[in-house]
């Protein structure tokens, strides 16, 4: 039996070529994938990684490349979003190239008729960021967690044990980071808001969640490098958030039919 086909698909953080990327799991998570689009919401391949220590590229990174060639030759629509570790490929923003778009921004119209902005998220650095050495000291901290995070799942698939996320545990502890992925949330839905769309679709903080805030919403996918998520949209504009094992951690129910704009018609 085929899986169920999905309206759209969100992925973002792969960090592809980067030693803590789950290329893996991702490989076959897009192998067992159907969908109409496919949205590569930044930080795909992580080039600033590689331009700074040795890349990782083994197996499962060819596999998951494979796996997006594959789906764009069934025909879905790739949409690449690029964030700040894949900020290269930003200078073909604009272009449609053969197998997929290069887009600094897109806005994604649900079954459901909500328009909703879909960005990296990136551009919200000015607003969340700590500066100086507490922000240099985070980013080191953060890397010497992903060690950990890496070190702990090895350990756990050699007795059987399913994937749990330590830095995903470790930063739900910190009040620090917790502030500082509350003012991310603000301020996607503030530019949300101000362009006048019903949410946001983002990733950069990897932090998966997917919740209406003040009627709008927020969907972050996650990242495969800790919660290794990606966000679904159904054929009726409900979204799902999903782990790369098929679990269902979040769910959006459709708009109704009496919340649509005059004349549009879900």
């Amino acid at each position: 039996m085929l899986p169920p086909r999905h309206r759209a698909v969100f992925i973002s953080d792969v960090h592809l070529g980067s030693r803590h990327c789950h290329a893996a799991e991702l490989a076959d998570f897009l192998a067992r994938l159907r969908c109409g689009q496919l949205y590569l919401v930044g930080d795909i391949v992580d080039f600033w990684w590689m331009a700074q220590r040795r890349a990782a590229w083994g197996a499962g990174q060819h596999r998951a490349v494979e796996a997006l060639h594959a789906l764009a030759a069934a025909g879905t629509e790739l949409v690449y979003v690029p964030g700040n570790h894949d900020r290269p490929v930003r200078r073909y923003c604009g272009l449609v190239l053969p197998a997929m778009q290069v887009r600094r921004r897109a806005i994604h119209e649900t079954a459901d008729g909500r328009r909703l902005l879909v960005v990296h998220g990136d551009d919200y650095d000015a607003v969340t960021h700590f500066s100086g050495l507490q922000e240099r000291f985070g980013d080191w901290l953060y890397y010497r967690i992903l060690t950990g995070n890496r070190l702990t799942n090895a350990a756990r698939r050699r007795l059987g044990l399913r994937y749990w996320s330590l830095a995903d545990w470790i930063k739900r502890r910190s009040s620090a980071a917790e502030r500082y992925i509350a003012r991310f949330v603000q301020a996607g839905l503030d530019d949300a808001r101000r362009r006048g769309l019903d949410g946001i679709v983002c990733g950069h903080i990897h932090r998966a969640g997917l919740f209406e805030r003040d009627g709008l919403v927020y969907a972050n996918d996650g990242d495969w490098v800790e919660s290794l998520t990606a966000m679904v949209e159904e054929s009726d504009g409900g979204l799902r958030l999903l782990t790369h094992g098929g679990e269902v951690l979040a769910t959006l129910a459709p708009r109704e039919p009496w919340r649509l704009p005059i004349g549009r018609v879900a």
